[in-house]
C-alpha cells in the first residue's frame, strides 16, 4: 500500500532539488488489554506494516511547512518554529505541530524549520493510533535531522503529552509506547504504570491475525473516551477510602469482589470490574502464550470483547456484529474488538486455509445487517519507528 513515488511527490509539493530523508512509524493493534493503560494496568500490543511516512528536510529560515497526501484538499499547512501554539484551521498538522513542541520544550536544539510531507497507509478513524503514528514519526524525523541525543521512552511520553494537553484526549501510553518500541515478530507486554516491559514473540503456527475495519468512522476526541477514564478515576477514589492503591490495575480479582460495595456509582463499578478483569487476562494471555496455548489464548480475547461490551460498553453494533460473525465461523481462534472501540476495528486469529471463507462469510453478514462493506488485512508485525533508507518503499 506504499507509494514509491514520495520522494518526486516531496519534490514537487516543496519545489525541491534535494531528495528527503524518509522516516516511517506503524501503526498498532493491541492483542489483549483494553482500557487498561490509564487504569495501571497491563497491555498487550504489536506494531504493524501499515503505518506513516515522512519525508523532511531542513531549511534556511524558521518557516515550518507541512503537506498530508492522506488530506490534499486541505493543502500545505505553514506556521513558524517560534509559533507553535494549538491552532484549529491546521487540522492533522497540529500532531506533527505538537511533537514539534514539546521536543523544543523539553530542552532540544531544532534550530531551523523543515518541510514535511506525510503519506499514511493506516486507514484513518480506524483505531489502529493513525495520531500515535503521526507525533512518534515526527519524534524520529527530528531526532535524525538534528542529531538529537533522546531517549526512545522519553519521545514515548512526549507523544502521549501532544494526545494529553495538546490535543485534549485523556489517553494513556500504549499507543506511543507500541510504536516507538515495537519489533518485529513480537508484541510487547508492557506494565503502563511503571513502564517496565517485556518482548513476546508472536508465533501463529498455521494462524495469521485478521484485522476488521468495521468502516464506521470514530474520533477519539469527541467520543466518550474520556468519560470512561473520569468514572475509572471515580472508582478508583471510592475504593481507596479502604485500599492503598495507586491504579485499579493493582488489585486482583478477589480484592476487588470484597471491596466492589465502596464503589457508590453501579455504572462506575462496571467500569472498574472491567479494568480490573481486563488486566489480569492480559497478564495470563501472555502465560498461555508462551505456553503455546493458543486456544486459551483465543478464549481470553473472546473474553475481552464481552467485558468491553457488557461492563465497559464501548463496542457498538458495527464491532459487535463483526465479532458475533467471527465468533461463528470455523477455524477462529478468537476475536475481539482492537482499540478505543465506539467503531473501529478487531481482530481475529485464524487458521490459514480458512481466511478466504471467513472474509467472504464475515462480510456478508455485516454487509447484510450493517448496510455496508467491511475491510480486511492481515496483520504483519513489524519494526517501531525508525529513519529508512533508500529503496524500502
Amino acid at each position: 500500500m506504499t507509494n514509491p513515488d514520495l520522494p518526486n511527490k516531496f519534490r514537487s509539493i516543496f519545489d525541491s532539488t534535494e531528495t528527503p530523508r524518509t522516516f516511517f512509524a506503524p501503526g498498532r493493534i493491541n492483542l489483549i488489554g483494553e482500557h487498561t493503560d490509564y487504569n495501571g494496568g497491563h497491555v498487550f500490543p504489536a506494531s504493524i506494516s501499515f503505518g506513516t511516512y515522512a519525508l523532511a528536510q531542513k531549511r534556511n529560515d524558521q518557516k515550518l511547512r507541512f503537506y498530508s497526501l492522506n488530506f490534499p484538499s486541505i493543502g500545505t499547512i505553514e506556521c513558524d518554529l517560534a509559533d507553535l501554539d494549538y491552532n484549529e484551521a491546521h487540522d492533522w498538522a497540529n500532531f506533527p505541530k505538537g511533537m514539534i513542541h514539546y521536543m523544543k520544550e523539553s530542552g532540544l536544539q531544532i534550530t531551523t524549520g523543515m518541510d514535511i510531507l506525510f503519506y499514511g497507509d493506516i486507514p484513518t478513524g480506524a483505531g489502529l493510533s493513525s495520531s500515535a503514528s503521526i507525533e512518534m514519526v515526527t519524534g524520529v524525523l527530528l531526532e535524525g535531522l538534528f542529531d538529537l541525543n533522546i531517549d526512545r521512552v522519553k519521545m514515548i511520553q512526549l507523544g502521549q503529552k501532544v494526545e494529553n494537553d495538546y490535543i485534549g484526549v485523556n489517553s494513556g501510553i500504549m499507543d506511543q509506547f507500541a510504536i516507538g518500541k515495537g519489533k518485529k515478530g513480537h508484541a510487547i507486554l508492557l506494565n503502563c504504570q511503571t513502564l517496565a516491559y517485556n518482548y513476546a514473540p508472536i508465533e501463529l503456527a498455521d494462524h495469521v491475525i485478521i484485522i476488521i475495519n468495521t468502516n464506521k468512522q470514530r474520533t477519539l476526541a469527541g467520543s466518550k473516551y474520556n468519560e470512561r477514564r473520569v468514572q475509572c478515576e471515580q472508582a478508583l477514589t471510592n475504593l481507596q477510602t479502604d485500599l492503598q492503591i495507586k491504579g485499579l490495575g493493582d488489585l486482583t480479582k478477589e480484592q476487588f469482589e470484597q471491596h466492589k460495595h465502596l464503589i457508590t456509582d453501579e455504572t462506575n463499578q462496571k467500569r472498574a470490574k472491567h479494568a480490573v478483569y481486563e488486566n489480569l487476562r492480559t497478564v495470563e494471555a501472555l502465560q498461555q502464550l508462551q505456553q503455546g496455548n493458543l486456544e486459551a489464548f483465543g478464549q481470553l480475547m473472546n473474553e475481552s470483547h464481552k467485558s468491553l461490551q457488557l461492563d465497559y460498553e464501548v463496542t457498538g453494533i458495527e464491532l459487535d456484529t463483526i465479532i458475533q460473525a467471527a465468533w461463528d465461523q470455523p477455524g477462529v481462534v478468537g476475536a475481539r474488538m482492537t482499540g478505543a472501540g465506539f467503531g473501529g476495528c478487531a481482530i481475529a486469529i485464524v487458521e490459514i486455509d480458512k481466511v478466504d471463507s471467513f472474509k467472504n462469510n464475515v462480510n456478508k453478514i455485516y454487509r447484510g445487517k450493517i448496510g455496508y462493506e467491511a475491510s480486511f488485512y492481515t496483520a504483519a508485525i513489524g519494526d517501531g519507528a525508525r529513519e529508512l533508507t533508500e529503496g524500502v518503499y
